[in-house]
C-alpha cells in the first residue's frame, strides 16, 4: 500500500509533554467501527470491558539506554551518542550511533570516566564496533558482561525520551518514574509501552472487581519504534526485530478466556503484535520466546487480539497502520480528526484510545 495513505496533519500543540495526573485521569476515545466515536477517560476501562474478558500488559521495564562517549582512534577522539536498541547477547548490544560516519568496524568508544580507584571500576565502560549496517545502525561488544553491564548502563545511560519530546525539553528526574509502567519487571525496552503508563493500582483493583483478569507478556520495545516509513510502499518497509516472550502458562491462560468466550484486549501495540506472531492459524496462542519483525497493515488478518488499548501514533508510522488494519483506516482516519479537533493529546505521555476490532 501507498505510505502517503497514512498521512494526517498534526499540530505541534496536540503533541503532549509531560502526562497528566494521576495516571488514569487521560482522556480515552472508544472506537467501534460499527458504532462510532465514545469520549471518555481511562478510568472508564471496567465499564466498558465484561467480565470474563483477560488484559494482556507488556511488563518490558526501559533502561537507561542512550549513551554519550568518545570514540578513541589513535591519536585522535570524536565525541559521540549511541542509542542501544536491541541486546543480541550478554556483553553485545545493536545500537543506532549518530553521527555514524564518524565510526569504523574496531574503533573504541569509551563511555563516563576512568578512576583510579578499582571499587568505582563501573564509572567507565568500553566497546568495540563490530559491525556498521545502515541508518547508523552498528554492533557494539562491551567490556562488561551480564549484569555487570546492566548496572554500568544504569550509571551512565540516560532515559530515552522519544525524539518528539527530547527535542522540546531536556529529560529530568520526573520521566524516570512517569517513562514507566507500575508494573514494570523485565530490563530490556529503549521505549516504554506508552499504552500501560495510563494504568494504576486502583484501576486495576476496579477491574478485578470487574471480572477482567490481566496476564503479563515481555516485549522489548526497540528505538526502531522511533524511526519514521522512508519508502513509497508499505511493502520495502524493513521493521526491525525485537525481543518477546510468552510464557506457557500465559499462552494456556489466555486460550481458556477464549474457550470460556471472553475476549483478549492488547494494552498496547508491543502486545498486540506479541500475541500475533505466537498466534497459530486457528487462533489459539502457542508459548513464543524469540524475534518478532511482525509488520501490520490492511488486510491483515487477526487471530489472537479482539480489543486494543493504544496511545494516538505518529502520521506515516507502522502503528497508525497497525491501528488502521484493526479497526479500518477510514474509521482510524475519522477518529484522528475527531481527537485533534477535540483536544486529545497526541504520543508517549497523550491519550488514549480502545479500538474494538472491525
Amino acid at each position: 500500500m501507498r505510505v502517503d495513505l497514512f498521512d494526517f496533519e498534526l499540530p505541534e500543540t496536540s503533541i503532549a509533554l509531560r502526562p497528566v495526573e494521576p495516571r488514569d485521569s487521560a482522556r480515552m476515545l472508544v472506537v467501534q467501527p460499527e458504532r462510532g466515536l465514545e469520549d471518555h477517560i481511562v478510568r472508564d476501562l471496567p465499564d466498558l470491558l465484561q467480565p470474563g474478558d483477560v488484559l494482556v500488559l507488556n511488563n518490558t521495564k526501559v533502561i537507561p539506554s542512550r549513551l554519550y562517549g568518545l570514540r578513541v582512534r589513535e591519536e585522535t577522539a570524536a565525541r559521540v551518542e549511541v542509542m542501544l536498541h536491541k541486546r543480541e547477547s550478554a556483553d553485545r548490544w545493536r545500537a543506532f550511533a549518530r553521527p555514524a560516519k564518524k565510526l569504523n568496524v574496531g574503533d573504541r568508544i569509551r563511555f563516563g570516566e576512568a578512576s583510579e580507584s578499582t571499587a568505582c571500576e563501573l564509572v567507565r565502560l568500553d566497546a568495540e564496533v563490530e559491525e556498521k549496517g545502515e541508518g547508523g545502525d552498528v554492533a557494539l561488544r562491551f567490556s562488561f558482561a551480564g549484569a555487570y553491564l546492566d548496572e554500568v548502563i544504569a550509571r551512565l545511560g540516560e532515559l530515552p525520551l522519544p525524539p518528539y519530546i527530547a527535542g522540546k525539553r531536556p529529560t529530568d528526574d520526573k520521566d524516570r518514574a512517569d517513562y514507566q509502567t507500575v508494573y514494570a519487571k523485565d530490563d530490556g525496552a529503549v521505549a516504554a509501552p506508552t499504552a500501560g503508563l495510563h494504568f494504576t493500582e486502583e484501576l486495576f483493583r476496579r477491574l478485578d472487581e470487574r471480572g477482567v483478569t490481566r496476564h503479563f507478556v515481555t516485549l522489548h520495545v526497540g528505538a526502531g519504534t522511533f524511526l519514521p516509513v522512508k519508502a513509497e510502499d508499505t511493502a520495502e518497509h524493513r521493521m526491525h526485530a525485537e525481543w518477546g516472550s510468552v510464557s506457557n502458562e500465559t499462552a494456556r491462560a489466555l486460550n481458556e478466556v477464549r474457550a470460556r468466550g471472553g475476549r483478549i484486549v492488547a494494552v498496547g501495540t508491543t502486545s498486540l503484535r506479541l500475541l500475533e506472531s505466537a498466534a497459530r492459524e486457528d487462533g489459539s496462542i502457542a508459548p513464543f520466546s524469540g524475534d518478532t519483525a511482525i509488520f501490520i497493515t490492511p488486510g491483515y488478518r487477526f487471530r489472537a487480539v479482539d480489543v486494543l488499548m493504544t496511545n494516538f501514533h505518529l502520521p506515516r508510522s507502522t502503528l497508525f497502520m497497525l491501528v488502521s488494519a484493526f479497526a479500518g483506516l477510514d474509521c482510524m482516519k475519522a477518529a484522528y480528526a475527531h481527537a485533534i479537533e477535540t483536544g486529545y493529546r497526541f504520543y508517549s505521555y497523550g491519550d488514549a484510545s480502545l479500538l474494538f476490532r472491525r
